[in-house]
């Protein structure tokens, strides 16, 4: 018997059940991982119905009291609430169906109503809703977007129609879905300060719906994210480049420096450019890299609508990325200058350092220089001193041997007192000079 038939005579039925296999312990975040990516990120409705979208920027700590008012909301109606650690909830509240999302700097609220209508956007979903309790939500709204999607029964919209659905009077659109849809918007904020989007659904499959719509909200979402960075980026580009034109003075000046006080000088100004610009970095790099990985989700979800041309009409891609690509592109740009900026501070920096350590060192070396023939100095003006030292300690020698000699002589010696002294003198010069040498010569040995 071959591999092949002995693994085929192996069936489900002799097969021995097996709970957990080789009882491998399980990584503890396992569960929760694959949960993620399961999670139904779209609610399955059928046309028609219409929604309301918000986006309402909030700190982290808000999202208690996000959950406290969805569990009042839930209590009014009879709902059961959401559980104290979850961030998304859904559910039906008779007249409209809300589902709640909590993400790292915002929170979504989406309330959708099924029902026919003639007039799109006549009577918005979010209506339905009570308005103290809408007023009550925490944060700042960002994005806030009415979506109504037509039944298939529905003759197309003409133009005209169209464009009195829009307070702007244009009109972009195209066929998404590979053909199954059509979707028309102006991007414009309207009277309600809600934006329109209108899907007139062709041929759309049940959970197609959902993803067209999910995909819809999340452009609208992170194309307003991604273009955060933009009213700060327009308000620090003049100061870099007043920090520019105050880097390339300083960065003149540092050839006509003419002392070590006056590099220093510029050296600590170069220090406090650097920091402002730190400064400016720090305050924008999270939000241009966060604005970056927001623009790069809305490229994939324009590429996921699967556009096709309306006669006529501009497509959203076109539209979006003409816009927004303009945007990112200044914010890239003042980005990519603030580090740029930040760099040729980091060398300016760093060459006139280089400079001050090097004047310091000639000023070290002038000063060792200086120290070392005022050793010089002090070393002959020891030698002298040791001379006469010589001639001191020889006299007080001579004194008391002439002192001795004359004590000798009143003691009835006859001696001659003069010649003996004189006598002495070579002797004793010659033994105080060579005691003197002595010791100076074991001191310089210590």
């Amino acid at each position: 018997m071959n591999l092949f038939t002995f693994q085929s005579s192996l069936t489900e039925s002799n097969l021995p059940a097996i709970e957990k296999p080789l009882n491998i312990p399980e990584y503890p975040e396992r569960q929760e991982l694959h949960a993620e990516l399961n999670a139904v990120a779209y609610e399955l409705l059928a046309p028609p119905f219409e929604l309301s979208h918000l986006v309402l920027m909030s700190e982290r700590e808000w999202i208690e009291q996000e959950r406290k008012l969805i569990c009042q909301l839930c209590g009014r109606y009879n709902i059961n609430p959401p559980n104290s650690n979850e961030n998304d909830f859904s559910a039906d509240f008779g007249e409209f169906r809300l589902r709640w999302e909590r993400h790292t700097e915002y929170s979504t609220y989406t309330v959708y109503r099924v029902r026919v209508f003639d007039i799109p956007f006549e009577h918005p979903a979010i209506t339905y809703v009570p308005q103290e309790w809408l007023a009550s939500l925490p944060g700042e709204l960002l994005v806030a977007t009415h979506i109504a999607l037509e039944d298939r029964s529905r003759p197309k919209r003409s133009l005209h129609e169209l464009s009195a659905l829009f307070a702007s009077g244009t009109v972009i659109g195209s066929r998404v879905a590979g053909g199954a849809a059509s979707v028309w918007s102006d991007n414009q904020i309207h009277s309600d300060n809600f934006g329109r989007i209108l899907i007139h659904d062709e041929n759309l499959r049940s959970r197609q719906i959902g993803r067209l719509v999910q995909r819809l909200l999340e452009i609208e979402t992170y194309r307003m994210l991604a273009m955060l960075p933009l009213p700060v980026t327009r308000k620090i580009i003049p100061q870099l480049a007043r920090a520019d034109q105050r880097l390339a003075e300083l960065t003149a000046n540092n050839v006509i420096l003419t002392s070590i006080e006056d590099e220093q000088h510029l050296l600590n100004e170069l220090t406090l450019l650097a920091a402002e610009t730190e400064r400016l970095s720090a305050q924008t790099s999270h939000r241009f890299n966060a604005s970056r990985a927001y623009y790069d989700i809305v490229k994939l979800r324009i590429a996921e609508l699967r556009e096709e041309r309306i006669e006529g009409l501009q497509m959203l891609q076109e539209f979006m990325i003409q816009r927004l690509s303009s945007a990112m592109g200044t914010c890239e740009l003042v980005h990519t200058k603030l580090e740029t900026l930040s760099m040729r501070l980091g060398r300016a920096s760093a060459l006139l350092r280089t400079r001050v350590d090097l004047s310091m060192e000639a000023q070290i070396r002038d000063l060792l220089k200086s120290m070392d023939n005022r050793a010089r100095v002090q070393l002959r003006m020891q030698e002298t001193v040791e001379g006469l030292s010589v001639v001191v300690l020889s006299y007080y020698l001579l004194g008391i041997i002439g002192y001795g000699l004359k004590a000798f002589k009143a003691a009835e010696h006859d001696i001659n007192v003069e010649l003996l002294t004189g006598f002495a003198i070579p002797v004793v010069v010659l033994g105080v000079f060579l005691v003197v040498r002595r010791v100076r010569n074991m001191i310089s040995k210590l």
